[in-house]
């Protein structure tokens, strides 16, 4: 998220001060340039992840998006299965709806005979309706079998939910041809927008029932949501700002999203051979294209380690549990966290080797 194109700054900018009006509220010229703006995002999204322009809804960031998902599609009684590589984003709307008695929760996870798909496809039984599953783990950069999830959610007729936060941008998603029902995803990070931005890209087949009611610019007298999308489910003024950022972002990730993700997993690679020769370093990333590298370095807390390096080498990673508990779990790192380095193709190769040099002092002292 620390990189962003020159045309998303200046378009920021540019709307911020010569474009404070609503889009799709009024006539006038302010109003409809707005409007045009947010319509020509919605056409490039739809067009990168494979869906109709009306079923591209726009969101404040990607757990907003999971939750318009999960709840606006939910089934009474019926069962739900994710997996233990899920973010707290999913995870808490499930609990909750499975608090309330309203859903059966299934959380898979894989196995050494099996993969996460065939896993998941175990669980699948007469009562279940929708399975939800990450692109990328957040935690150590994983790719999931998403195609694969996809066909067994297409052969079941179920609901195929992706948490895109970590994938969108980085690795090809497509609603068609990955068969997936609903697509989130956040707005700041591979799709190279700014903060409190997202959206959910759904399939023509899927309803949504909206989370929010209010103004949508059209049917006033009615005194329900409008039937049609994307307006029934963005009630109120959007942020038009991030929305013209989001666009730019997207128009710049949509020409460049092979030769990033081939980069970005080379750049891994190397990091992770480099830091893998440390005696005292345990990683838990392989090579990915979403630039993650999650380490231990043995006997020293993960939120200690990532205070050092950014306060005596000046390197900016995340310690702790990354909203993600059950990955903890599931790798044994639930008392000391994990460190996570997120590189980028903009990340020069000095760089890279001043990580690996700071992580190397820290375990020598």
């Amino acid at each position: 998220g620390g990189f962003k194109p020159r045309a998303v700054s200046e378009i920021a900018q540019t709307v911020i001060k010569y474009l404070s009006a609503n889009p799709g509220r009024s006539g006038h010229h302010l109003s409809v340039t707005g409007a045009k703006l947010v319509y020509s995002c919605r056409e490039n999204l739809a067009k990168l992840f494979s869906c109709n322009e009306d079923r591209v809804v726009f969101t404040k960031n990607c757990t907003e998006a999971l939750n318009l998902a999960i709840f606006g599609t939910l089934q009474k009684g019926k069962k739900v299965i994710t997996t233990v590589f899920e973010h707290n984003s999913v995870l808490r709307p499930l609990y909750y709806l499975q608090s309330l008695g309203y859903i059966d929760l299934e959380i898979v996870h894989p196995t050494p005979m099996k993969d996460i798909a065939e896993e998941i496809e175990e669980k699948i039984d007469k009562n279940t309706y929708l399975i939800v599953c990450t692109a990328i783990s957040n935690v150590t950069g994983e790719v999931m079998p998403i195609k694969k999830i996809g066909e067994i959610a297409k052969k079941f007729n179920l609901l195929f939910l992706v948490d895109g936060a970590q994938g969108g941008g980085h690795i090809p998603l497509s609603l068609k041809h990955d068969n997936i029902s609903m697509l989130a995803l956040a707005g700041h990070k591979g799709l190279y927008g700014i903060m409190g931005s997202g959206a959910l890209c759904f399939d023509d087949s899927v309803t949504i029932n909206p989370l929010t009611f209010g103004g949508t610019g059209i049917d006033s007298f009615s005194k329900i949501m409008p039937e049609n999308y994307p307006e029934r489910l963005e009630a109120g003024t959007l942020n038009l700002p991030a929305i013209a950022c989001l666009n730019e972002g997207v128009k710049y990730v949509s020409s460049h999203l092979f030769h990033f993700a081939e980069q970005t997993e080379k750049l891994t690679e190397k990091v992770i051979a480099n830091l893998s020769e440390t005696k005292k370093v345990k990683l838990y990333s392989s090579p990915n294209p979403s630039g993650i590298i999650s380490f231990e370095i043995i006997g020293l807390d993960s939120s200690v380690a990532s205070d050092i390096l950014s306060r005596e080498y000046d390197i900016a990673v995340r310690g702790g549990f990354h909203c993600a508990p059950l990955t903890h779990k599931f790798y044994k790192t639930e008392k000391g966290g994990l460190v996570r380095a997120s590189l980028s193709v903009h990340n020069s190769a000095h760089e890279l080797s001043r990580l690996v040099d700071a992580v190397n002092r820290i375990c020598k002292n």
